[in-house]
């Protein structure tokens, strides 16, 4: 059978118009028969004491939602600021290091004042933990895009609780010198003796090699002396030896435990004040036999370690070092107290140079000697 193009047509028009016919009259009837006048009965017949109510029911929930908050913080800025305070009181009555000392009393501040601000925030009705997640997000990328500068924030941490060495030592690190100045929680402030400041990063002091002259109360200086071939040793090193003798800051005798004190304990918790025990051994009701037996161990572990230790011999030396092409090298040693260092320095270096040539000694300059071989040659 064959149906004709037209027909056809008028059918797939005829059952699209139906479609869109059923969709209009699916339309809620609130909308399909919507008309001005029933927009404005609805209007006029709306229950606004419900919305007002609904409306003062929201403020005053949130009013005192904001009062309950602001209650909060300020008791708990109350409680920060008396337990900060306390804090430093103890600090300050155990004598703990400044720098270190301001470092902890910053950190207990914005730890507890940023878990403080996350209870009111909480109180507020704020999804906290959405908050967590933001912040801790943010902290993983500024710790990436700061990572050198944690690092030095680790190195200070380190710094200020290893104490390898404290405001006022005179340290080395690399090719610089000076005394520590200030031990901030980013770098270290050191001044030299051109009165230069130079600031050092505290991951670079913490992860390298410092050389701390002041640790120890004293020193040994070492001079080396050329003097020519053909003089006489023992003048010389008598000589020397009477340049030490006349000075008044080094030391010419003397033992260890007089002159090479420890310039700080390790353990000050240890030290008990007057006649009083440390303050833990009271909390926690110690015995004095028992505190005895703790003084005697640590008396013993100090000794041990002192015994196997390399004492010092602080009696002045001049030695022959080395027999070099143009002179004879004496190396003179000596020991001094730290705070003397450089006087003694000068001083010895000035006496040196003065007094061995009135005594016979003379300071070669280097020399080269130089032999030609001249030859009569023959006319051929």
């Amino acid at each position: 059978m064959i149906v004709d193009a037209p027909i056809i047509q008028n059918s797939a028009v005829a059952d699209s118009l139906a479609r869109v016919t059923k969709k209009f009259q699916a339309l809620p009837d609130s909308l399909s028969t919507m008309t001005p006048e029933k927009l404005h009965e609805g209007i006029k017949n709306f229950n606004w004491n419900e919305v007002i109510s609904q409306l003062t029911d929201t403020g005053v929930s949130l009013a005192l939602r904001i009062a309950a908050a602001v209650l909060v913080f300020l008791v708990g800025r109350f409680i920060i600021t008396r337990l900060y305070h306390l804090l430093l009181s103890v600090m300050v009555g155990r004598n703990v290091d400044r720098s270190l000392t301001t470092f902890l009393l910053s950190l207990f501040r914005m730890t507890f004042f940023f878990l403080l601000l996350i209870i009111v925030i909480s109180i507020l009705g704020i999804e906290t933990s959405s908050f967590i997640a933001i912040f801790a997000s943010a902290g993983i990328a500024i710790g990436m895009a700061f990572s050198g500068t944690l690092q030095n924030f680790a190195g200070g941490v380190l710094i200020l609780m290893l104490k390898p060495y404290k405001v006022g030592d005179y340290i080395e690190h690399d090719k610089y010198k000076g005394t520590v100045k200030e031990i901030q929680i980013f770098h270290t402030i050191i001044t030299t003796y051109n009165n230069e400041s130079i600031i050092i990063p505290n991951g670079m002091l913490s992860t390298g090699t410092v050389n701390n002259y002041s640790r120890e109360l004293v020193r040994r200086l070492e001079w080396r002396v050329a003097i020519s071939y053909g003089d006489d040793v023992d003048v010389a090193r008598k000589t020397l030896l009477g340049i030490i003798a006349a000075n008044e800051h080094l030391l010419k005798h003397g033992t260890e435990e007089e002159h090479n004190a420890p310039n700080n304990d390790e353990n000050d918790d240890e030290k008990p004040t007057g006649n009083k025990a440390p303050w833990y051994v009271r909390w926690l009701g110690i015995n004095k036999k028992l505190q005895q037996t703790a003084a005697q161990w640590r008396e013993e572990r100090k000794k041990a370690i002192r015994d196997n230790m390399p004492q010092l011999n602080f009696t002045p030396s001049v030695n022959v070092e080395s027999l070099d092409d143009s002179a004879v090298t004496l190396v003179v040693r000596a020991w001094v107290k730290h705070a003397d260092y450089w006087q003694a320095f000068y001083d010895i270096n000035e006496a040196i140079y003065k007094q061995l040539p009135q005594h016979g000694i003379h300071f070669p300059f280097p020399q080269m000697d130089v032999h030609l071989n001249n030859e009569n040659k023959q006319d051929q």
